[in-house]
């Protein structure tokens, strides 16, 4: 039987316990909160607490919490790791992760990379992981060499019943640039789109669109919040150049010119089309 070790059971933790125990494989796992472990073994979904003397049996160990208690976790697991498991981690930013963890993993001798699913809700915790959460949805890592074809593979195996439809390689700073524009500033105007005092006025005036703007204000402010931090240049260079598209609209009507907002509106309509090749 496979093992996994999964250090954190909230929502990324708790949805990859679910998956690799329904996939029949051992799952051990700790967590910073010792009576959502204790459910999680209650519920079956973890075997077994993931201990320094046990981790060098797991074939995968998923470090699923915030970037710094990650590191901290690797620097405690790290000494007692060894040869056998495959070390990832599944934080939403990849520079300050991986230049930690590639040092440790180099330190101690074992294999690590960095990861990141992408996949969630704007639900945090255990109480809303699911098994088929992963599922048909895609995986980024961060390898530490690029031509270890062996290694990739390995991870693909070993990340198999997840269920990711696709694995995707790239550099921890080019995955860091994506990711402010394609998931932290839309975090970043969603939050900021609420606090308009409009919004306790909505109902019965809104529909699917103040519903797609206002999801992911649900979040978790802590991780959300170390998550902009060690991705700040990146998202403030995309906060910039959002302030400049809305100052260009609120300039045109400002002018009461309306040529020149139709134009700004043509120009949003047609780079959709293209990005989405319809």
């Amino acid at each position: 039987m496979s093992t996994v070790g999964v250090v954190g059971l909230g929502l990324i933790g708790g949805s990859f316990a679910k998956a690799y125990h329904a996939a029949g494989w051992e799952v051990l796992a700790s967590n910073r909160t010792e009576s959502v472990l204790n459910f999680a073994m209650l519920s079956g979904d973890v075997d077994g607490k993931l201990t320094t003397e046990n981790v060098k049996d797991c074939d995968l160990v998923l470090l699923t919490v915030f970037p710094e208690a990650s590191i901290q976790a690797l620097e405690e697991l790290g000494p007692h790791v060894g040869e056998k498991p495959v070390v990832l981690d599944c934080c939403g930013t990849k520079r300050v992760v991986c230049e930690a963890c590639f040092q440790l993993a180099e330190k101690w001798h074992f294999t690590y990379l960095g990861g990141h699913p992408m996949a969630g809700t704007q639900y945090s915790g255990y109480k809303y992981a699911k098994a088929d959460m992963y599922r048909n949805q895609p995986m980024v890592i961060v390898p530490p060499k690029f031509d270890d074809i062996y290694l990739l593979d390995r991870v693909k195996k070993l990340l198999a019943p997840a269920g990711f439809s696709r694995i995707s390689v790239t550099t921890a700073e080019q995955h860091d640039r994506m990711i402010a524009f394609t998931s932290q500033l839309a975090h970043v105007v969603s939050c900021s789109y609420v606090k308009s005092p409009t919004a306790k006025l909505h109902h019965g005036f809104s529909a699917g669109s103040y519903r797609d703007m206002t999801r992911v204000a649900r979040l978790n402010p802590p991780m959300w919040a170390e998550l902009f931090l060690e991705n700040r240049d990146f998202l403030m260079d995309e906060i910039d150049s959002l302030i400049a598209s809305l100052s260009a609209c609120r300039d045109a009507m400002a002018e009461n010119d309306k040529e020149r907002l139709t134009a700004l509106l043509e120009e949003g309509r047609r780079l959709k089309e293209e990005i989405d090749g319809q």
